[in-house]
């Protein structure tokens, strides 16, 4: 066989292996709707099930025909499915839900949403018949003009609700991490101190933090992202950013000094991150891939 057909034939096949190992690393990420109005700004496990995942996810959406809030439903190898949620009619619609967390050791189905302005919403969801109340609005403290919020988490460390923010930062400005404790029957926090951060990957049009959440032991988990328009290309990557804990009486932040992007994609713009523990758990991202629509992926999960 001369040598140029050999050249060619192998060309082929391995353009043939090269596609079929892109296909079945794109089956790793799930789909859960497509364009902008379906973008997946924050995620929140509702309640582990014997044979599925669901959460609890936000959309950034500001027009008033557009939603707010969904259920996702993970089965196995399945495709997730997806449930919309009607907004109350007696509570103003909120613009640009940006962050989701659950309510820690609190009443089942809890959740505190955030909006980039750095209004939160304490949400009750009933699964039952998917509905969700809004128990509570009220502000993060020491707002200033130009914060760009884009995370929120809770956890209960050291017999404390601890609160982690974030602006997101952008480009050369810095991302700033803010924590504090929650007064849930009061539905005030106390701001103990921020510090800022840069992530070193993705560069370019970065949010250095694009969503963030903290373990039980205080390992505080964040995303990074950018884009380059509704059509993209996108980057993301997976960090462990630092550790909150009680020193005396005081909430402490050590902050990871050498960042290390445990996770990165090249094609996916996440910005929602959940943790989920137990064999089937893992880190769960969410992406909002524009016009590109929505994605879920279980970092280290068993499927």
């Amino acid at each position: 066989m001369p040598r140029f057909l050999r050249l060619i034939i192998n060309i082929v096949v391995l353009g043939g292996l090269l596609l079929i190992s892109l296909q079945v690393l794109a089956q790793d990420w799930r789909p859960v709707r497509g364009g902008i109005p379906f973008g997946i700004s924050g995620i929140a496990l509702i309640e582990p099930q014997s044979n599925s995942l669901d959460f609890l996810i936000v959309h950034d959406n500001k027009q008033k025909n557009q939603g707010r809030l969904a259920i996702i439903s993970i089965k196995g190898k399945n495709q997730p499915e997806y449930f919309p949620l009607n907004w109350p009619n007696n509570i103003e619609l909120p613009i640009d839900l940006v962050a989701l967390t659950s309510v820690p050791e609190k009443t089942k189905f809890s959740f505190i949403a955030l909006s980039s302005s750095g209004k939160a919403y304490y949400i009750r969801l009933n699964p039952a018949n998917k509905t969700i109340s809004v128990l509570k609005e009220f502000n993060l403290p020491g707002i200033i003009q130009g914060n760009n919020f884009e995370a929120f988490g809770l956890q209960n460390i050291d017999g404390k609700l601890v609160a982690i923010w974030a602006h997101r930062g952008e480009g050369k400005q810095p991302a700033t991490i803010f924590w504090g404790v929650f007064d849930l029957a009061k539905y005030q926090i106390t701001l103990a101190g921020s510090a800022n951060l840069k992530a070193p990957f993705p560069s370019g049009n970065v949010r250095h933090i694009s969503d963030i959440k903290v373990d039980p032991v205080g390992i505080v988990y964040i995303t990074s992202a950018s884009d380059a328009g509704d059509d993209g290309p996108f980057q993301s990557a997976v960090y462990v950013a630092g550790y909150l804990g009680l020193h005396g009486n005081k909430i402490a932040w050590q902050q990871n000094p050498q960042l290390v992007p445990f996770y990165r994609s090249n094609y996916h713009k996440i910005e929602g991150i959940e943790l989920v523990p137990g064999a089937e758990g893992g880190v769960v991202v969410g992406t909002d891939d524009e016009n590109l629509g929505s994605y879920v992926y279980i970092v280290g999960g068993s499927s």
